[in-house]
């Protein structure tokens, strides 16, 4: 038994080491049942979500325009605005894309409980996007999930989270079997359901929070605190999908891998890691302590570190070995592109913070859309693989680095407003710009912006097109693009 076990040891170890140099495929094959048709499903609210995120930030500009702000409902319609716009084209994405890979990644059990999952969160999305409209109450600028304290809103908001919850419980009940033998697959299977780990978490935070927390707390306060422990494990989940789009797109698009599988899993697992520092945080210390909040930032800087830069280094030095891209690769390869260099930026950024003023925003605005531009990245790559057209052509390849350069110079401008102390969560007259270097850094923000939301359209154009004719063939597509 011992000399079986040894020699099954020095096997995996010697198919290890040469997958390093062979061509390991990161890729998880499309089911062909009922979880294709889920998968699709959470598409389309993802889709649906950016969609009513456009229609919201178009809003933001009408708020802002004389005569006709006074046609809105509420006093203070921008940031009613601009709080559906976050929590559409964050929260509601994310969980909508998670929810596509989760289904993507599952065994069948559960399918029914996927579905009721899907209706939820369906439901619950266009509750939180009607409030706006049907009901008033004061809107709270929260980190992580910024709400209108009202009654339509909150129901809205506590229907999308148990859908999540149902979400995250199939997810957890169906995740497959990852064996001893690891190959690209097996890799990103390990990354996806490290993340239904850490959305576990997340709402086990949400949860405790609410119910350690006392009434004396109210208003902005409350929420803040409701939701900066389960917030912050959130950025767990939403980094391990990154990791695993990254290096699923990177295969995709004819990257040659310098990670084993097994040093794959090994990174990933560095991402999960410091999530459990959660539950120690509420043991340790009180919700509303500083030392509560301080321990969840600390973990968050030392957990997405670890992993992130040996995965993007070795990607990049992939990346210079593509020869000849094909249509199909190249979107791919300028969506993985360019959510590495914002991504980094925004990690950059977060180095020099300090105190409280715009470069905060410019630091998670540039984390955000380096995880969004690889959710775009992979959407692309996987919609033939659910029965949709390919995506090729010309504005298929600029789109990523337009939305990506527009928000480069939103978040530079950003930090340039902050260096001269310009404060956050403030608009129009609110913000003070005293001086020549202020208004030019905000005016290269407000740039940055308008560029980025024409390539957030210009990918919701592309989708809708792919999914419009979903039998065209590449030769059909070469004549239309």
């Amino acid at each position: 038994m011992k000399i079986y076990l040894l020699s099954n040891l020095f096997s995996l170890q010697k198919s290890t080491a040469l997958s390093v140099t062979s061509d390991v495929q990161f890729s998880i094959p499309i089911p062909q049942d009922s979880r294709k048709n889920l998968a699709k499903g959470w598409l389309w609210l993802g889709i649906c979500a950016l969609i009513g995120s456009g229609v919201f930030s178009l809003l933001l500009v009408a708020s802002r325009t004389p005569g006709v702000n006074t046609i809105l409902p509420g006093s203070d319609f921008f940031r009613t605005a601009l709080i559906l716009h976050v929590d559409l084209s964050v929260l509601v994405w994310f969980v909508a894309v998670a929810g596509m890979l989760w289904s993507i990644n599952g065994t069948r059990s559960g399918i029914i409980s996927g579905w009721i999952a899907l209706g939820l969160a369906s439901i619950g999305t266009c509750i939180m996007s009607i409030s706006a409209f049907v009901s008033r109450g004061e809107p709270i600028m929260a980190n992580y999930i910024p709400v209108l304290d009202n009654s339509t809103f909150i129901t809205g908001l506590l229907v999308f989270g148990l859908g999540s919850g149902v979400l995250v419980l199939r997810g957890l009940f169906s995740a497959p079997k990852v064996g001893f033998l690891i190959d690209g697959a097996s890799a990103l299977r390990f990354g996806v359901s490290a993340s239904v780990i850490a959305s576990a978490i997340a709402l086990l935070a949400f949860g405790w929070s609410f119910i350690t927390l006392t009434q004396s707390i109210s208003g902005k306060a409350y929420y803040e605190i409701l939701f900066w422990g389960g917030g912050h494990a959130l950025q767990f989940t939403w980094t391990l999908l990154m990791l695993v789009s990254w290096l699923w797109l990177g295969s995709a698009c004819g990257a040659r891998s310098l990670l084993s599988p097994r040093m794959a899993v090994l990174m990933l697992a560095f991402a999960l890691a410091s999530v459990f520092v959660t539950p120690y945080a509420y043991l340790a210390y009180d919700v509303a302590t500083v030392e509560h909040r301080n321990l969840h930032t600390w973990a968050m800087r030392l957990g997405g570190g670890l992993a992130i830069a040996p995965i993007a280094l070795a990607l990049c030095f992939g990346l210079r070995n593509i020869t000849n891209p094909t249509e199909i690769d190249k979107p791919l390869r300028a969506a993985l592109i360019s959510s590495m260099l914002l991504f980094a930026a925004g990690g950059l950024i977060g180095a020099v913070i300090n105190g409280n003023n715009v470069k905060i925003p410019a630091h998670y605005h540039g984390c955000i859309v380096g995880v969004t531009l690889a959710f775009m990245g992979l959407v692309y790559h996987l919609l033939p693989k659910l029965g949709y057209r390919p995506v090729i052509g010309k504005i298929a390849v600029a789109q990523p680095y337009i939305y990506g350069l527009g928000q480069f110079f939103h978040i530079i401008g950003l930090v340039w407003s902050g260096g001269y102390g310009v404060q956050r969560k403030v608009a129009g007259a609110d913000q003070v710009l005293r001086s020549t270097g202020e208004v030019l850094g905000m005016g290269l923000m407000g740039i940055g912006g308008l560029a980025a939301i024409i390539g957030g359209l210009l990918f919701i154009m592309i989708v809708i097109q792919s999914v419009r004719n979903p039998t065209d063939s590449l030769t059909t597509l070469n004549h239309t693009t």
